[in-house]
Parts: structure tokens; sequence; C-alpha cells
């Protein structure tokens, strides 16, 4: 993290987890703004670089401009996500904002394949921060101090150093990205109007979305369409040829979807990790009923998560976190209809 950014944090009252991730000891907020250094930044830049991207992640890089980002997913050749990101371009530079613990893991497979090609891969995380500000004031405070946001989710705008993306969310939501002296004027501005909260109320608001994420323990766990990519513009299935294409496109069109993700509340108190096991007596696989995605205390009681799990497995009784002794799921649909897919 850069340190003058955490020390400027630390002055407005957070502190951080192991994970980087900053406490403010409130949960949530009507109109909540919040610290994102827990995800990192990967700059992607040259005259190749759309095309050396377009070759490598799931989604079409000819559709991320300077006004549309997307949800895009890094994968093994067998069609497992090594890292699941927000991409979109600033200037002439494109950026994937991921979860930093997979950044190092990440940037260092992705330079293995530049060979000759003119690009410039780097870790801008210490260089341009990243914070959020949600709820149904962030319009108009966005406007007051930035300019006018992005209207539909995935949108994009940049103003001189300050980058808005709009998120999906049953509530406005916007990532900002700015150099670190902008961003600390700016977090102050905005602090006046929007209640700085835990980081982890992002996580929780990308739940709810049906927003996957991949962190270390669920790396190489999942095929994109375990995770809904396909119904929420994650995978372009007419973009040509990425690693691991041939699996994701044979599943698609072949295959027969075994596992999808899902929306759950679990009444505990404490927080499973990502890669959690979920257990099932009608389970017969031999990988399992299931793993957590992610999972966030919520504000509304209990935990909510994300699974992915078996669906014949779902369809014929509960799963439980852990082993048969764990707590049940209460399984749903995400925000998103399963039947976008059929």
């Amino acid at each position: 993290m850069n340190t003058a950014w955490q020390d400027f944090m630390e002055s407005q009252g957070a502190s951080f987890d192991d994970k980087g991730r900053a406490r403010f000891g409130t949960a949530s907020a009507e109109c909540a703004l919040m610290d994102l250094s827990w995800l990192g930044l990967i700059r992607v830049c040259g005259g190749d670089a759309a095309s050396f991207l377009q070759g490598q992640v799931t989604s079409d890089t000819r559709d991320i401009d300077a006004t549309h980002s997307a949800l895009s997913a890094y994968c093994t050749p067998k069609g497992r996500m090594l890292a699941l990101f927000r991409l979109f371009r600033r200037n002439d530079e494109l950026l994937m904002l991921l979860p930093a613990e997979r950044l190092g893991a990440t940037l260092k497979r992705l330079s293995m394949f530049v060979l000759m090609a003119d690009v410039k891969l780097q870790d801008a995380s210490g260089e341009l921060m990243r914070i959020a500000i949600t709820g149904d004031c962030a319009p108009a405070v966005l406007r007051e101090h930035i300019g006018e946001p992005p209207t539909e989710d995935n949108g994009a705008i940049t103003y001189g150093a300050i980058t808005l993306l709009r998120c999906d969310s049953d509530r406005p939501r916007f990532i900002i990205i700015a150099p670190t002296d902008e961003m600390a004027a700016l977090w102050t501005k905005l602090a006046q109007a929007a209640s700085p909260v835990d980081s982890n109320f992002w996580r929780l608001l990308d739940i709810r979305a049906g927003l996957p994420s991949v962190f270390d323990e669920t790396a190489e766990a999942f095929v994109p369409q375990m995770a809904n990519l396909q119904l929420i513009d994650g995978v372009s299935f007419t973009k040509g040829c990425y690693t691991g294409q041939e699996v994701v496109a044979r599943m698609q069109y072949l295959g027969k979807l075994k596992r999808r993700m899902y929306s759950g509340h679990i009444d505990m108190d404490t927080t499973p990790a990502p890669g959690t096991p979920l257990y099932s007596e009608n389970s017969q696989s031999g990988q399992g009923s299931g793993k957590i995605v992610d999972a966030v205390v919520s504000d509304r009681g209990g935990v909510e998560a994300l699974v992915i799990a078996e669906i014949a497995t779902v369809e014929k009784g509960p799963l439980h976190v852990g082993d048969e002794n764990g707590p049940p799921i209460e399984l749903g649909e995400p925000p998103y209809p399963f039947a976008a897919e059929e």
C-alpha cells in the first residue's frame, strides 16, 4: 500500500486488517465512503496493449473505451480463473482493478507472454488511489465535486486526473481513481457529505449484486461460467482466441453446466473465508458440493455470501458450511436471472 495514503487514512480514523482493508468502526451507511486500497491496479500500456489483452482475457477489449468498463477474467489454459478484475481505460492506458493479493501472480504470469509486443505491464497501485462512494446521495455529491457521473452500470468517465466507474448495484455506487494528492483532497471533501465506513461494505454490495471475486484461496477453482460471468457480460463468445478459450467455449456450446453461483444467507456470526467447502449429503462429487466465493457479515443480520455449488445438489436439499454439522445456507438466485443463459 502507498505509505502516504495509509498515513492519510489513519489520520482520518482508519485502521487496517491483514488484507489491507480499512476499518472505520461503521459497517454501513445510507451515504457511504470507502477506501479500496485492498484492490490493486495493473497498468497495461503501449501500442499493442488492447490486442495483447484481447488474447489473454475473457472480455472483448474492443468494447473497453473511455465510457465503458467491464468485468473480465484471466484463465489458465484449462479455463480456470486465476484472476477476476474490472477492466477500464484511463486516457491511453488500460487498467485492471483486482484484489491486491492476486496482483503479483497475475502480473508475473501476464508478463511471460508479452514477448515482442509493444506492451508494458506495471503495478500502478502505489500511484493511483482507489476509493468508492455509494448511496442515493452519490450522483449529486460527485456532480458537485468532480463532474457528471456515469449513468449506466459499467459506465466510465475521466475528468483530468480523476476517473469515475459506475458498478452494478441496487443503489448508486462508484469507484473513484486518482493520484494520491488529488485523492486526499477529494476524500476530505466527500467525507463532509458521506460517512466513511469499513471497506467490507463494498464486498457486501458486490455480493448483493451477484458480482464474484477471485482471491488466493479460490484461484484456479472455477471456470467463468461457474461464477455466472456469462450472465454479467464478463465473457465474450465472439472475440476469438484467448488463454482458456477452448475450454470456456466448449462448456458454453457443447457441455452442460453442473455448477453455478448462488446468493446465500447464513445464520452465523463469524465469516467463512473464500474457498470454504460446502457439504451436502446428496453430493456424489469427488470435488465436493461447492465452495464459498465470498462472504461478509451483514448489516441485516447473519452473513451474506456468494457460493458456487452443484446445481443437482442444490435442487435436492440443503447445503452446509464446512461439514454436516455446519450451519445451513439459505440459497437464492442473484439479482440477474439464471434463465438468461438458457
